[in-house]
């Protein structure tokens, strides 16, 4: 997602739709818009052209309403600075706000107001953006139903799939991954006894992985932009579900697509927002990842695989390669709805969110990565559930629920002491005591992000730092 080529990509398309709406407009076989209460979309395509702008906009003047700056600012991001000044002009002399040229400062302004669309907007998202990609019709189909505002949702720079998943990819044994080194990154993940390492100078060029691990069909989708890998369950309710990349986001968050209704799912929800499958209560279950180095994830899992350079792609698949001057900076590539000063936008937090024992809605949780850095064993307690993270030398973390129990400090690699000085093992599925292997305190799905992904996503996280 690349913001020159994305640039260039959206002028070409955009330039075609306001050549169909411009001809369609000069012809007169757009309907009068006081005939339906509403303007008709083709007077907002018109916007897009420079000969029939001035005329379209000033047919938009009656009937406006606030909520139709949405689309506006969508013709408006594709357009020169010259094309665009009279939009965001005519955007000040409606809204009575004068906030300039500035397109974040508009779509902020836009984003603080009640959601009241156009009841076209679907549709115009699905003109438009067919003009870059026609797959990106399929996900905006006439009266679609959606959980999120439409005109949070952006293009990411990539047709459907852009960015290629991962299908089922070859993997090495561990002695035969001569190309890590000892300090790579890799997200690690063990299901049923089956441990398994995604270098991230591999998965970052790919964003997710279809894949069978300790028997368990598995997504794996890492978002870049919110620096978030979560494994999920690919089968719910006895249906195999497969996922793409739908080269859009909400929040700067990626949103997966299913091949077989083309619903948009929230990558950090694991549910689908928008299409066939809103509302009908899909969800996907998380599994527990670690973000560690290749050396300590080795040195656990002595018989993991992990995965192979052989992927069928030509990538630069070297450390740090993929993405580096958006992870070198604290600059965003995609705006999100206001701010949150208490970290920096990509400080790394620890992220997961919490089943309340009483019931009702999740609690969304983040912890700071450094906060966990310096106590290795952090013991909490938010929305009524009394948790431990476990953080290795090498700042791998580890959920458990922490029951009754208090644990006080680390021991070894893989072992924690609690208040009684009981030594307890560190397993990916459980905390487990060495006295007794009976007695377990169960492990939470957690994943690191970039602060302001998840907040972004979650304002109504807690926060400890």
């Amino acid at each position: 997602m690349r913001g020159t080529i994305a640039k260039r990509t959206i002028v070409v398309g955009v330039a075609s739709v306001a050549t169909i709406a411009a001809a369609l407009f000069v012809a007169g076989a757009l309907g009068a818009f006081a005939q339906r209460r509403v303007p008709d979309l083709g007077l907002f395509y018109a916007t897009a052209s420079p000969e029939h702008q001035d005329d379209a906009l000033r047919r938009l003047e009656e009937g406006w309403r606030d909520g139709y700056a949405g689309i506006l600012l969508d013709v408006a991001r594709f357009l020169p600075p010259t094309d665009r000044r009279r939009i965001l002009a005519f955007l000040e002399s409606q809204s009575g706000e004068q906030l300039g040229q500035d397109l974040d400062t508009w779509r902020q302004w836009l984003w603080k107001r009640p959601y009241d669309p156009h009841p076209d907007y679907a549709l115009f998202k699905s003109v438009l953006y067919g003009q870059l990609d026609p797959r990106f019709r399929a996900f905006f189909p006439p009266g679609v139903r959606s959980l999120i505002r439409l005109d949070e949702i952006d293009w990411g720079g990539v047709p459907v799939n852009g960015i290629p998943p991962l299908e089922y990819p070859a993997f090495l044994a561990a002695r035969e991954a001569t190309y890590l080194d000892e300090d790579n990154i890799v997200f690690g993940i063990a299901v049923n006894g089956e441990a398994r390492a995604y270098p991230k100078r591999i998965l970052a060029w790919h964003e997710m992985a279809l894949d069978r691990v300790g028997g368990a069909e598995l997504t794996v989708v890492y978002c870049t932009l919110c620096g978030t890998v979560i494994p999920y369950d690919s089968v719910v309710d006895g249906r195999h579900i497969r996922f793409g990349t739908s080269g859009l986001l909400y929040r700067s968050n990626k949103l997966m697509f299913d091949h077989e209704t083309n619903s948009l799912w929230a990558t950090l929800e694991g549910r689908p927002v928008v299409g066939a499958l809103v509302g009908t209560g899909l969800q996907l279950r998380p599994r527990a990842v670690v973000t560690t180095t290749w050396r300590e994830w080795r040195t656990h899992h002595p018989e993991t695989t992990v995965l192979s350079l052989e992927t069928g792609y030509v990538r630069d698949y070297s450390e740090g390669a993929a993405y580096r001057d958006y992870f070198a900076t604290d600059r965003l590539m995609f705006q999100v709805p206001g701010d949150d000063a208490r970290l920096m936008n990509k400080d790394e937090v620890l992220v997961m969110r919490l089943t309340r024992p009483s019931g009702g809605s999740s609690q969304p949780l983040a912890i700071a990565a450094r906060l966990l850095a310096r106590n290795r064993v952090y013991q909490t307690e938010v929305a009524g559930v009394r948790l431990v993270v476990v953080t290795s030398p090498a700042g791998a973390n580890r959920v458990f629920e922490a029951g009754d129990e208090r644990f006080v400090r680390p021991l070894r690699l893989d072992r924690v002491a609690d208040a009684a000085g009981r030594e307890w093992r560190v397993t990916e599925e459980a905390l487990v005591l060495d006295a007794d292997p009976g007695v377990a305190r169960p492990r939470v799905p957690a994943q690191r992000a970039f602060w302001f992904g998840w907040r972004a996503q979650f304002p109504d996280t807690v926060l400890i730092k």
